[in-house]
């Protein structure tokens, strides 16, 4: 089981260039994979999401591929058409508003797009270094999910095994369903000054009408069966998140029929009890994968 929330490093560095990769992951209903990449670098952007998107299923995933150069050669490139056009707009502005407009080196350097800055050193001769730390950065990034996903699976184990208690003594008390509306019935016919003349067959025509009408066996019978296929999930190595999500929904649906039907207080305080566990099962899942 993995955490959608994960955190990788890694870096390589020579006299002539330091490189860094850094991975950072959070919940994500589905896989986004963002990237900031060193333009020099940004041909191999394809390569780097497809390595991201085998590692992960959910979440967020933000890529950042640092390049800083020391003693690498470098050129500096003018685009010449686009010069052409600013040195056209300030002639006509002088002209028309009758000024001597000159532009200077800082005016100049400050006009985006117009220099560009690319390595001599081929884009091709940091892929080597550059796959390195990718895979380093990955790897990290995955055990630091494995280890936020461990911790939530025990979290998860706990809350399914206090669920599983409270559906178990469910279960138990409304087993003694029959002989709490016998009593009911009982006292209603003393209630009614009828002391022990009644019918003996209508009070179990009765007493079978409301065990049809509450039973829960249905919902108790749903709910062990939601419960296995939870335990299984969470001690699955697959993605589970989506799956768990839907699974915790229908456990909650019976708990609230259940609830609906409790002819017990202690049934009806166990119902609490398991809603209180299925919102916090429910916060778990958001950040598992």
């Amino acid at each position: 089981m993995n955490s959608m929330t994960g955190y990788g490093y890694a870096s390589r560095s020579n006299d002539e260039y330091q490189l860094e990769v850094e991975i950072k992951s959070y919940n994500n209903r589905y896989l986004e994979v963002y990237t900031a990449i060193n333009p020099a670098l940004s041909r191999f952007e394809e390569e780097i999401v497809a390595a991201v998107r085998k590692r992960a299923s959910r979440g967020k995933v933000e890529v950042g591929v640092r390049l800083k150069t020391f003693r690498c050669p470098s050129r500096v490139h003018v685009d010449e058409a686009l010069l052409g056009q600013y040195l056209a707009a300030f002639r006509s502005i002088a002209e028309k508003e009758g000024l001597a407009l000159r532009p200077d080196a800082g005016t100049l350097l400050g006009i985006d797009g117009l220099f560009t800055v690319s390595l001599e050193k081929d884009a091709d001769d940091y892929r080597s270094d550059l796959m390195s730390c990718l895979e380093e950065a990955l790897e990290g990034f995955a055990a630091s999910r494995r280890r936020e996903g461990e911790a939530t699976k025990r979290d998860l184990e706990r809350l399914g095994r206090s669920f599983q208690e409270a559906n178990d003594e469910i279960g138990r008390l409304a087993s003694g369903y029959e002989g709490y509306f016998r009593d009911l019935l009982l006292e209603r016919y003393r209630e009614l000054e009828l002391g022990g003349r009644y019918d003996e067959n209508r009070m179990l025509q009765e007493i079978a009408a409301l065990l049809v009408k509450y039973s829960i066996n249905e919902e108790q019978n749903r709910l062990k069966t939601h419960l296995k296929e939870y335990f299984r999930l969470i001690e699955g190595d697959g993605p589970a998140g989506k799956r768990l999500d839907f699974l915790a929904q229908e456990m909650n649906r019976e708990v609230n029929t259940t609830a609906s039907k409790s002819q017990n207080v202690e049934i009806t305080l166990l119902t609490v009890r398991m809603k209180d566990d299925l919102e916090n099962i429910r916060e778990q899942i958001r950040n598992i994968e």
